[in-house]
């Protein structure tokens, strides 16, 4: 996949940075592990939405409101996607490193509005130890991503 990406990104003259690290499989242990706030990594979630799957973007350390993304979708149903739901989409991807480039699988993309503030911003490359750093206007140029309100920091959401 790693090969794959880069190669997109090439063609398309996109400057990206790719970090390696040692195998770490959650959003905030990789930030920690590259030493980026858990604000600049992005992490990829898949959704069920109203029988069809979407990639969900939004920053490492916050988690997704499912009742606002339903209602901003205006979905019936919508929920979070098991690993059994989705591991075929992505062949060439380590089970929950795929990265945020819904074009290049066929999958609409959401990005919470959060990460359109962001200069540059670092995700998974397919691997649980590959990342790639890019400007996030040259992701949102060339995935064409709907930017939504849904993502709620972690903490906040932990206390309700």
């Amino acid at each position: 996949m790693l090969k794959r990406l880069t190669d997109y990104l090439d063609r398309n003259h996109i400057k990206y940075v790719v970090l390696t690290h040692s195998p770490a499989y959650t959003a905030t242990e990789i930030a920690s592990l590259v030493h980026l706030p858990g604000n600049e990594v992005a992490k990829t979630v898949i959704v069920n939405m109203d029988g069809k799957k979407a990639m969900a973007v939004l920053p490492a350390s916050h988690m997704i409101d499912f009742g606002v993304l339903r209602e901003a979708l205006a979905a019936h149903d919508m929920e979070l996607a098991g690993e059994a739901d989705f591991k075929e989409l992505f062949p060439e991807c380590e089970l929950g490193a795929m990265p945020p480039f819904g074009n290049l699988f066929n999958l609409e993309v959401i990005v919470d509005r959060s990460l359109t503030g962001w200069h540059d911003f670092a995700f998974n490359a397919g691997t649980h130890r590959e990342m790639i750093r890019m400007a996030y206007p040259d992701f949102e140029r060339l995935v064409r991503p709907k930017v939504l309100g849904f993502g709620v920091l972690r903490k906040a959401a932990e206390t309700r």
